[in-house]
């Protein structure tokens, strides 16, 4: 086992490695963050290169404790008081001052409200151009067809695109760090090894982060806790735009009290306001990964897919024998949602006793 190590910035890690930004808060690193370090790890070795990671903040002692288990070989430090909670100014001002030292190739953030913000701030500055919203990252090699040039490991930055009708493979050849940004729940979270260790750089805060950058100040603040939990329900209702009505879903949440699942839906039915949009599953709500999924009256987009195609099981409740879902669907029921879930729920019941 190695010990944790604590350098200046005169004895820096090697350059152009793959380095992670890591939301961090109430004294924990972001989910998605840990996501990202387990799939950077993965990246990192296919490049034959370093895991970096990077994290601003307040009291950031021992924080690296939470990020070397997931593979990372160098964390980055800043801390100032002025650092927590995020503003805008002093995070993108310090990244793209360090990305211009260490030099890396590839960049990952989270696509939560801070990395929206931060990544297309630093993409921006540096010229490295930016994918939103991916939904998987693979390294391979590309070759332009205009002038004929090979390009070898890339980053293959894959998204949805054209209203879910394609999925699009994006690839950056020339500029750094290429840049992308992942939504919570895209990637898996694993432990690549509890006792791995790394080195830690404590960067002065002062010569990354300019006083003028503080002129925002957060005096006070208050977030919400989220009522629903659907990330990390065991089993899920999902119901789409063929529910038929807001009613109509109060068969599913009655289903879901019966199995003890929490109840989701497709960006069609928030759309149509049967719903409430922090319900919603797929590319631009919630990815989810249950041991049981059971999609009631939804067609498959690809949107949607995207957001519960790693669900364990999947049962497709829905009149059109040829809906894209039932295609990665474990079992298809076809018929009318109003006749099927009414019959779940009393033969559940009935064998349950």
């Amino acid at each position: 086992m190695q010990p944790i190590q604590s350098y200046t910035t005169e004895a820096m890690a090697e350059k152009n490695n793959l380095i992670v930004y890591c939301e961090y808060d109430e004294g924990r690193i972001a989910d998605v963050s840990l996501e990202l370090l387990t799939k950077g790890r993965v990246l990192a070795d296919r490049l034959g290169v370093k895991l970096e990671a990077v994290v601003l903040g307040d009291k950031l002692e021992g924080i690296e404790k939470q990020i070397f288990p997931y593979g990372a070989d160098t964390v980055y430090k800043i801390e100032d008081k002025r650092l927590f909670p995020y503003t805008s100014n002093p995070h993108a001002g310090a990244l793209i001052k360090l990305f211009r030292e260490i030099e890396p190739q590839i960049c990952l953030m989270g696509a939560t409200c801070i990395g929206r913000d931060l990544g297309p701030r630093v993409s921006s500055c540096l010229h490295s151009g930016l994918t939103a919203d991916c939904t998987a990252l693979e390294i391979g090699d590309h070759k332009d067809a205009k002038t004929g040039k090979e390009y070898k490991d890339l980053l293959y930055q894959i998204r949805p695109a054209f209203g879910g009708n394609i999925v699009a493979t994006i690839v950056n050849p020339e500029c750094r760090p290429q840049m992308a940004t992942v939504r919570e729940g895209v990637m898996k979270k694993e432990v690549y090894n509890a006792d791995h260790k790394g080195q830690v750089v404590d960067l002065k805060a002062s010569d990354y982060v300019e006083d003028a950058d503080f002129v925002v100040e957060i005096i006070d603040r208050h977030i919400e806790k989220s009522k629903v939990n659907i990330k990390n329900s065991p089993i899920i209702v999902a119901g789409g735009y063929g529910v038929g009505s807001k009613e109509n879903f109060q068969l599913l949440f009655d289903l879901a009290d019966t199995l003890g699942a929490e109840v989701g839906a497709s960006r069609a039915a928030v759309d149509a306001g049967y719903i409430e949009h922090e319900r919603q599953i797929g590319q631009t709500g919630v990815t989810v990964r249950p041991k049981l999924y059971i999609a009631c009256g939804i067609s498959g987009q690809i949107q949607h897919i995207a957001g519960m195609q790693e669900s364990s099981i999947i049962i497709s409740i829905n009149n059109d024998p040829n809906a894209p879902i039932n295609a990665i669907a474990d079992y298809v029921i076809t018929g009318n949602m109003e006749d099927v879930v009414p019959k779940l729920i009393k033969y559940y019941k009935k064998n349950s006793k």
